[in-house]
């Protein structure tokens, strides 16, 4: 069995090992893979492993041997799983890997705009505090988390672990969710979403992206926030319409955006929230550490296991039943 993988850096860029997909097969993995190269890289490949690199209808018909795809990720909008349903190719995906390592992701979000650790560090590195005739000094409101209510918008596992966390910073919750949760922790509430923009004093946005939950963060949701509220998002870039949030911050309509995602990544050099007042972005790394990335590539290879036993798991476009 040939196996593919087509755009293996980000997952593996040198610190796990491919080994438990080389047991399965012949493998080859390759960093990164343009459009141009995709069908020739996978066109003799039983098996086809992505991150990002697209294989829609057009890139599926030219590979008369695939039998099984794998996506390196939660998300699988890179693939037509309709068109591979059609074909009767399973496509799977990893659902579970990353919810700590972006839960935690949240937090450093709030806590740099909310202590502002690097600003301050850089300032005692250029000599201010040296300078300064008070044992210390600080040119930003801190910020305590305890009593401040946080807004998180989508409960799934990952929303549930960022409460998880807020509660043990003594932070009160308004949940909200396309169905509401029937389970919430002690504490906390289910809100509409204008009533939990009115009333949070942090949002953090962990729902998919769907036709309803794009731009779901626009101006007029952003208009309903405090001046000292922040935005959190490691959910989807297109959850939020960045023009907006951009006149926002640079209008102090609210105090701060921390970003893991965009609408497109990497960026335009011209993009409005790279230079947008108390905006910090980090480039989509909220999965990428070491615990994440082996969890999801050692569940990648149980799916690739599961589907040569005739047992195909976390498939996300199962055939409908007769």
């Amino acid at each position: 069995m040939r196996i593919v993988v087509l755009d293996g850096y980000t997952l593996n860029p040198g610190d796990l090992s491919w080994d438990g997909l080389d047991a399965l097969g012949f493998l080859e993995v390759y960093d990164r893979s343009a459009p141009k190269d995709t069908v020739a890289r996978a066109a003799d490949a039983e098996v086809v492993l992505t991150n990002k690199t697209v294989l829609d209808r057009e890139v599926l018909e030219q590979l008369p041997k695939l039998k099984y795809v794998g996506v390196l990720a939660t998300g699988y909008n890179v693939v037509d799983v309709d068109a591979a349903r059609e074909r009767k190719i399973p496509v799977t995906n990893v659902p579970t890997y990353g919810t700590r390592s972006v839960a935690q992701m949240v937090f450093a979000h709030l806590l740099n705009l909310t202590q502002r650790i690097g600003h301050h560090a850089h300032a005692v590195r250029e000599g201010r505090w040296t300078a300064s005739i008070d044992f210390c000094f600080w040119d930003y409101p801190l910020v305590e988390l305890n009593s401040l209510v946080l807004g998180i918008v989508g409960f799934g596992r990952t929303g549930r672990a960022t409460a998880e966390i807020a509660q043990a910073f003594g932070m009160k919750l308004l949940v909200h969710d396309a169905v509401e949760p029937t389970d919430l922790p002690n504490g906390s509430e289910a809100a509409e979403l204008g009533h939990l923009f009115r009333h949070s004093d942090v949002v953090s946005l962990h729902c998919p992206l769907t036709p309803e939950t794009e731009k779901l963060v626009n101006a007029e949701r952003l208009a309903l926030m405090k001046p000292s509220a922040f935005l959190i998002n490691t959910s989807r870039g297109p959850v939020v319409d960045e023009a907006a949030l951009a006149d926002a911050l640079n209008a102090e309509r609210i105090a701060g955006a921390g970003l893991d995602v965009l609408c497109q990544e990497p960026p335009p050099a011209d993009h409005p929230l790279l230079r947008a007042k108390n905006c910090y972005i980090t480039p989509h790394v909220a999965w990428a550490t070491k615990a994440a990335r082996a969890r999801l590539l050692d569940t990648a290879v149980e799916n690739v296991k599961a589907f040569v036993d005739g047992k195909p798991q976390n498939v996300v476009n199962p055939q409908p039943r007769d």
